[in-house]
């Protein structure tokens, strides 16, 4: 078996009276690609800031490949991808992969960042542009840009398809198989159920504030559907109005 790249146990969250996760226990094996799915309130966006330590726990543990999240040294493999992804507005794009770089100790590499900008179908001419002049379509893969470049171990990506348009999800979507593909960890959220079933290996359901499921698709729909050939939305709604 896999090691594990992450590892929730029992972990709680309130926000005063508010109850944002109830005892989530989930582990990510090291080199899967785990979709997180939900409705809106479910818990996904404080699961991710208890994963970083952007807030305290209320109860339980988070372990990243072993050591406890809150520790500087858990933070180092990681790439992190926020939904509202918004670069400092006085920086060019290339003043922003070069602060990146730098961060992580790394130089800035022109033919590799070119490389990768003509992958993910992002012109160059964003690197000289200032960021806030830029679309959200572009400034979302500048950000995708600035974890590929890094590296890392473990990939945190929060709706990393959201606001592209057709032809830039493609090309994203194949660097996130291409990151499967290198074995590395891969922990995404998603609204579309179609994208998570195209990507991940296996998929979470957090439902009120708890695990309802995880493994494959196919498993989602062969437990709530009783029919693999059924399509993963009725299945997932299944799951989340079981009683």
């Amino acid at each position: 078996m896999s090691g594990a790249a992450i590892q929730f146990t029992d972990v709680s969250k309130r926000y005063g009276p508010t109850v944002a996760l109830d005892g989530f226990s989930l582990r990510v094996a090291e080199g899967e690609c785990i979709a997180l799915a939900g409705v809106n309130g479910a818990g996904k966006t404080t699961l991710l800031k208890c994963l970083l330590d952007l807030v305290s726990l209320d109860g339980g543990r988070v372990e990243i490949f072993g050591i406890d999240h809150f520790e500087t040294a858990a933070r180092a493999p990681i790439a992190f991808l926020p939904e509202r992804f918004t670069p400092p507005y006085y920086l060019t794009g290339r003043d922003f992969l070069t602060y990146m770089a730098k961060l992580d100790g790394r130089a800035f590499q022109p033919e590799r960042v070119a490389t990768l900008f003509a992958s993910l179908d992002l012109e160059l001419a964003a690197l000289d542009k200032p960021v806030r002049s830029l679309s959200k379509g572009t400034t979302q893969k500048l950000g995708l840009a600035a974890c590929l470049l890094s590296d890392k171990r473990l990939y945190i990506l929060d709706e990393p398809l959201s606001g592209l348009d057709p032809r830039a999800r493609a090309r994203v979507k194949a660097e996130i198989m291409a990151l499967k593909r290198a074995g590395k960890t891969v922990f995404f959220t998603s609204h579309a159920l179609a994208d998570i079933e195209e990507l991940g290996d296996t998929l979470a359901v957090l439902h009120n504030q708890l695990l309802k499921f995880h493994g494959t698709p196919g498993e989602l729909k062969q437990r709530y559907a009783g029919d693999s050939a059924v399509d993963l939305e009725s299945a997932f709604l299944n799951c989340i109005e079981e009683a």
